[in-house]
């Protein structure tokens, strides 16, 4: 016990302290004048917010978020302004409800970003590397499916480059470099795969409408993700339509890979080549895409994380959709059907991108099309589904 007050200053402390300050990286946050109250007078109203960011955020949650800044000036309002702008529908399916500005969010803001990931794939973020399976010599079947149900299929799988803020808070400088980015390394794809660059502002509506591209939407428009659209965005076509490459339009870059014959096994087999053909090309240009070690690769969506891969099928179905089993069969397969402008074609999709492999995603997806068009088949001859029913896991 002290017998004499110690001093309240140092010498060494005061000798050395404008050499320690100097060795502190700036906060960002500093450099900010934002006129906002404490974090309980900013907490938005979720009572009516149906996505995961409304469920898990909580007061405590949201204060310990409420000063921190990413070195580009992405703060947590940022993050949460998407579920703010679409707070869900209560019937409707769960969104994230949350968008990273850059890479760095995830790492600033681990501890919201991990429970919203966790929720949302129903998968644990543990300390081991997600593993990665672009073999697609292992997919079992994907070219067999029955084509008196299966219509069309598409597979696409999304990246986000290094260096670069993702499309809601990057700038219109930003955009324009990672176009320059994309049409370098587009251009050695081409010596592969012959295609041509298109800019968006030289494809009329209905050239974008056969691309499969869509105008922005008012939700997109307020997030900020078509800011200055069409500027910097771009579509780059195969000649043999087999793949195409979307620039700055949702994402950094989108692959797709659509087929007519619902062969996902050759959509698969095609996303995979060129993937990893662009993956060393942008490695080269010194801007790999961006891989954090407990999610794999990430992009702007907490929704893409992991394997960035969706993989959808378009199928007909009359009496399944009826069916009182069908909300546990799809939560079983963990796979979605949505439906589509046409009363008897659902588009079925993987649920997740995070806690499996690609290969493992395109087969989870592959197997659970097979049983649903299997289900269909008995319901039309009025027999029962129930021993088709998956178990529980």
């Amino acid at each position: 016990m002290w017998k004499v007050k110690p001093p309240v200053t140092f010498p060494k402390e005061v000798k050395y302290r404008p050499i320690l300050e100097n060795l502190i990286p700036p906060d960002p946050m500093a450099q900010f004048h934002l006129k906002r109250g404490f974090p309980q007078e900013e907490f938005p109203d979720l009572c009516r917010n149906f996505t995961w960011m409304g469920r898990i955020l909580t007061l405590d949650l949201y204060r310990r978020q409420f000063n921190r800044c990413t070195q580009s000036g992405v703060i947590f309002d940022d993050v949460i302004r998407p579920g703010l702008e679409e707070p869900g529908d209560y019937l409707g399916p769960v969104s994230v409800g949350c968008v990273a500005g850059d890479a760095e969010s995830y790492i600033l803001f681990c501890d919201f970003f991990d429970r919203v990931i966790e929720a949302y794939h129903e998968q644990k973020i543990t300390s081991q590397t997600p593993e990665s399976d672009l073999n697609y010599d292992n997919l079992k079947g994907g070219d067999d499916l029955d084509r008196s149900y299966a219509a069309r299929c598409e597979v696409s799988v999304v990246r986000g480059i290094e260096d670069f803020c993702f499309p809601t808070h990057c700038s219109r400088g930003e955009r324009r470099q990672l176009l320059t980015l994309a049409r370098q390394a587009l251009q050695q794809l081409e010596q592969k795969l012959a295609g041509r660059l298109l800019l968006l502002t030289d494809l009329s509506q209905e050239q974008q409408s056969e691309l499969y591209l869509k105008a922005p939407t008012s939700f997109q428009l307020r997030i900020g993700v078509a800011r200055d659209w069409p500027d910097a965005r771009a579509v780059w076509v195969s000649e043999d339509r087999s793949l195409l490459v979307w620039v700055n339009i949702d994402e950094h870059l989108r692959l797709v890979s659509t087929r007519e014959d619902a062969n996902v096994a050759q959509a698969f087999q095609c996303i995979c080549i060129n993937l990893q053909k662009l993956e060393k090309y942008y490695r080269g240009l010194r801007h790999p895409f961006i891989w954090k070690q407990q999610l794999g690769w990430v992009t702007s969506s907490p929704a893409n994380v992991g394997t960035g891969l969706r993989i959808s099928v378009l199928i007909k179905l009359q009496h399944l959709p009826k069916h009182k089993h069908l909300k546990d069969v799809l939560k079983r397969l963990r796979i979605n059907m949505d439906k589509t402008d046409s009363p008897e074609l659902y588009n079925i999709s993987n649920m997740a991108t995070f806690g499996l492999t690609e290969v493992a995603l395109t087969q989870l997806v592959v197997d659970g099309v097979k049983l649903l068009i299997i289900m269909e088949k008995r319901l039309e001859g009025s027999l029962s589904i129930d021993e088709l029913v998956p178990a529980q896991k």
